[in-house]
C-alpha cells in the first residue's frame, strides 16, 4: 500500500492516543495507590471534562469516589453530562442540593435538558426558579420534547436576521451583541413571525459587499428540521448533508432553536455502542464497575435466553441419537455445519442492522436485497459445499458423508441468509431492536437447520 495512504498514517496516532489513555489511567491508579491526592487533583484540572468522564468510568467504585471529590465544581457540570446514565446517577447521588444546582452553572439549554432529567425534583425546582423568565421558557421547551428526538437535541441559542436588512445591518447587530454562539456557521433567516426562510452564511456576511439584502444572498434550500424528528434521523441527515448546524421547526414552520454538529457527533457515538452492546444483550450505559449481583442479574436473562435456544438444538440432536451411535463421525462432523451456517447468518445479519440503522433499508427494496442475499447463500453455499465434501471424502473415506454434509451445508447456508436478512425486518416491525434479539434468534436458526438437515439427511441414507 502508498505510504502517503490516509490510512497509513492515522492508525500510528490511534495507536498512540490509546497508549496515552492507558498510560494515564495507570499513572492515576498508581498515585491513588501511594495516596498522593494532591497531585491527582493538579492532574484532573489540567484534563478535559470528557478525559475527566472516561477516567471516572474506568475507575472502581472506590477510587471513582476518591476522584469526583477532588474534580473542581467548575468542571462538574460538564463531566456529569459526559459521563454514562449509570455513574452519572451514582455522582449525583453524593452531591448534595446545592452543589446540583452550582453544576448547572454555565451549561447550554440542550445540555441542561439533558441533565436535569437525572436530578431529584426539588433540585430541577430550584435550577428553573433561579433562571430569568426568558431561559426558563427556552428550557422548558427543550425539556418538552423527548430526548431523542430533534426537539430535546436543539439549542435555542440563535442569531435570527430579517431578509428585507443589509449586510451593513447585521454587522452593526452582531458587533452589539458582542458575541455570537459556538459552532455558528450561519445566522437564521425568519420573518416577523418567527417562521423560518433561510440561512445567510458567516462568509457572506463578510465577504460581500454592506449594502446586499439579506434576501438576495440567503439560502433557501435547506428545510428546517422538524422537532420531533428521530435523532437517528437528524444524524443522518448531518452526514449526507456535511452539515455542521441546522435550524430546527415546529409543525407550522416556525423557529426554535438548531441543532450542531457536536451533538450529532454525540449521537453517532451512542448508536454505535449501543449496536455494539445489544448484540451481548448489554446497555452502552451500564456502569462497567457495577456490584457484582447487579451486573448478573442484567445478565441473566440473555443467558436464560441462551440456554433455552441452545436446549432445542440439544433436543434435535436427542431425536437422532440412534443415528449417531451408529457412526461416531456424525458427532465429530455436524458442529461444522452449524457453524459455517452461524457465520453466514451473521453477516447478513450485520449487514441488514447497518442498513436499517443508516436508514438504507426500507419495503421499497427490502425484497431485492433479500433476493441478492439469497443467491449469495446459494453460491457461498455450493463452494463450501464441495470444499467440506472433499475433506470429509479425504478424512473419512466415505463418499455418502462427503454428499450428506454437502447438502446439510447447501441447506444451512442457504437458511443462513434468508433468517440474517428476515430476521431484522421482522424484529423491527414487532418494534423489537434488531441489534438487542437479532443473534440470539439467529443462532437458534442456524444451529436446528444445521443440525436437523445434517442428522436428518444422514438418518434417511445411512440406516
Amino acid at each position: 500500500m502508498p505510504p502517503n495512504l490516509p490510512v497509513d498514517q492515522s492508525m500510528p496516532r490511534e495507536n498512540e492516543q490509546i497508549t496515552k489513555s492507558d498510560d494515564r489511567l495507570q499513572a492515576f491508579n498508581d498515585l491513588l495507590n501511594e495516596g498522593t491526592l494532591a497531585q491527582v487533583g493538579r492532574e484532573l484540572h489540567e484534563l478535559h471534562p470528557a478525559e475527566v468522564a472516561h477516567l471516572l468510568e474506568s475507575l472502581p467504585h472506590e477510587q471513582r469516589d476518591v476522584v469526583w471529590d477532588l474534580v473542581s465544581p467548575s468542571q462538574e457540570g460538564d463531566i456529569l453530562l459526559q459521563v454514562n446514565d449509570e455513574v452519572r446517577e451514582r455522582l449525583i447521588r453524593r452531591m448534595d442540593s446545592s452543589e446540583l444546582v452550582a453544576a448547572t452553572a454555565g451549561l447550554e439549554t440542550d445540555e441542561l435538558a439533558d441533565i436535569l432529567s437525572d436530578f431529584p425534583d426539588a433540585v430541577t425546582e430550584q435550577v428553573l426558579q433561579a433562571m430569568d423568565i426568558q431561559h426558563r421558557l427556552r428550557l422548558e421547551a427543550v425539556m418538552s420534547y423527548p430526548e431523542d428526538t430533534a426537539g430535546g437535541l436543539m439549542n435555542t441559542d440563535t442569531i435570527t436576521v430579517r431578509a428585507d436588512i443589509d449586510l451593513d445591518v447585521v454587522q452593526r447587530y452582531l458587533r452589539r451583541i458582542g458575541e455570537i454562539p459556538e459552532m455558528t456557521d450561519q445566522l437564521i433567516v425568519t420573518n416577523r413571525k418567527n417562521q423560518y426562510l433561510g440561512q445567510l452564511a458567516l462568509t457572506d456576511l463578510l465577504t460581500k459587499d454592506p449594502d446586499t439584502p439579506v434576501a438576495e444572498l440567503m439560502t433557501r434550500d435547506q428545510e428546517g428540521i422538524d422537532a420531533n424528528m428521530s435523532e437517528t434521523d437528524v444524524a443522518h441527515l448531518f452526514e449526507k448533508r456535511d452539515l455542521i448546524s441546522a435550524p430546527v421547526v415546529d409543525e407550522e414552520g416556525k423557529l426554535l432553536g438548531r441543532i450542531t454538529i457536536d451533538d450529532v457527533v454525540d449521537v453517532i457515538r451512542d448508536e454505535a455502542e449501543h449496536n455494539i452492546m445489544s448484540m451481548a444483550g448489554l446497555s452502552e450505559e451500564d456502569d462497567m464497575f457495577a456490584p457484582v449481583v447487579t451486573s448478573s442479574r442484567r445478565r441473566t436473562v440473555w443467558l436464560g435466553i441462551n440456554l433455552l435456544t441452545a436446549l432445542l438444538a440439544s433436543w434435535v440432536i436427542g431425536q437422532f441419537d440412534a443415528t449417531i451411535e451408529k457412526l461416531v463421525a456424525l458427532a465429530v462432523l455436524m458442529p461444522i455445519v452449524a457453524s459455517m451456517g452461524g457465520i453466514a447468518g451473521n453477516q447478513t445479519l450485520t449487514l441488514m442492522i447497518r442498513g436499517i440503522a443508516m436508514g438504507q433499508v426500507s419495503k421499497s427494496n427490502a425484497r431485492r436485497l433479500l433476493n441478492k442475499e439469497l443467491l449469495v447463500g446459494i453460491l457461498n453455499g455450493m463452494i463450501w459445499a464441495l470444499v467440506v465434501a472433499a475433506v470429509v471424502i479425504f478424512w473419512f473415506g466415505d463418499y455418502q458423508l462427503g454428499a450428506i454434509i454437502a447438502a446439510a451445508m447447501l441447506i444451512n447456508l442457504i437458511v443462513a441468509a434468508l433468517a440474517g436478512a428476515t430476521i431484522p425486518l421482522v424484529l423491527k416491525r414487532l418494534g423489537i431492536d434488531p441489534a438487542l434479539a437479532g443473534g440470539v434468534v439467529l443462532t437458534t436458526v442456524t444451529d436446528v437447520i444445521g443440525f436437523l438437515s445434517f442428522l436428518g439427511l444422514a438418518a434417511l441414507v445411512l440406516t
